[in-house]
């Protein structure tokens, strides 16, 4: 994916990656709009990162999805890159029939949401010659986090779900990516205060690598998640899950 002279939404901008993201491929010159559910966030953004355009987007709200990408590409018809971005992830005991509440909105969330903001933009980025959909799935979707189940499957599928849109759009103007981060220090389960994971601006700085130097990759992916990536076909599942296992419990 070209980093350069796009227009680009990421969902589940406001915060941590998406973020992130949104800032370095508008200092790579691509023109970048960030959708989150708080308005006063928005407002944040507009004032401390002046071009960087803001939407409303509440991801689990089909309604909301639906006005968003009616709003944003009226507003930018040149939009050619979707980045799918929201997420959450919550502990769960699965011992406790109290936990399927978080399940289900996480898989609201996490899955449903990717599915319906891609179906939501899909027909507008199919009429543009040079277009993108970028999925985040996550190294758990490799090997899960015992502590974090649904997050672990939701990730899964993500993967999965990824896989068949990108044979379905083979034959089409539209690339499909898959952002695979490892831990990194973002406000999900706490890592930024406990200083777990892998810092947020190295790990940006290897994902614009792989954008640079990789355009046609189909996983974005940096060297401290391929130890969850290629556990199955290394022979180290078992041994990678019994170590986070003893994480976050």
């Amino acid at each position: 994916m070209d980093t350069s002279g796009k227009t680009v939404l990421v969902a589940g901008g406001t915060s941590g990656i998406g973020l992130g993201l949104a800032l370095r491929l508008q200092a790579a010159g691509s023109t970048v709009v960030v959708a989150g559910r708080r308005q006063e966030e928005l407002h944040r953004i507009e004032r401390e990162h002046p071009g960087v355009g803001t939407a409303v987007l509440d991801v689990t709200d089909p309604a909301s999805i639906t006005a968003c990408a009616a709003t944003v590409t009226a507003a930018h018809p040149e939009l050619d890159v979707l980045v799918a971005m929201a997420g959450i992830m919550l502990p769960e005991d699965l011992r406790d029939p109290a936990h399927l509440a978080t399940a289900e909105a996480t898989v609201t969330t996490n899955l449903l949401g990717p599915m319906r903001l891609v179906s939501a933009f899909l027909p507008h980025l199919l009429s543009r010659p040079s277009a993108a959909v970028v999925t985040v799935s996550s190294g758990l979707a490799f090997v899960p986090l015992p502590a974090t189940p649904t997050y672990s499957a939701t990730k899964a599928a993500v993967h999965s779900w990824t896989q068949s849109l990108r044979v379905q759009l083979a034959d089409t103007p539209v690339q499909v990516l898959e952002l695979v981060p490892p831990a990194v220090r973002t406000s999900l389960m706490g890592q930024d205060r406990a200083g777990a994971g892998m810092p947020l601006e190295d790990y940006l700085d290897g994902v614009m690598r792989v954008l640079r130097e990789r355009p046609d990759a189909a996983e974005v992916r940096v060297p401290e998640v391929e130890f969850l990536r290629w556990a199955e076909a290394r022979g180290t599942h078992d041994e990678v899950l019994a170590h986070l296992a003893t994480r976050a419990r």
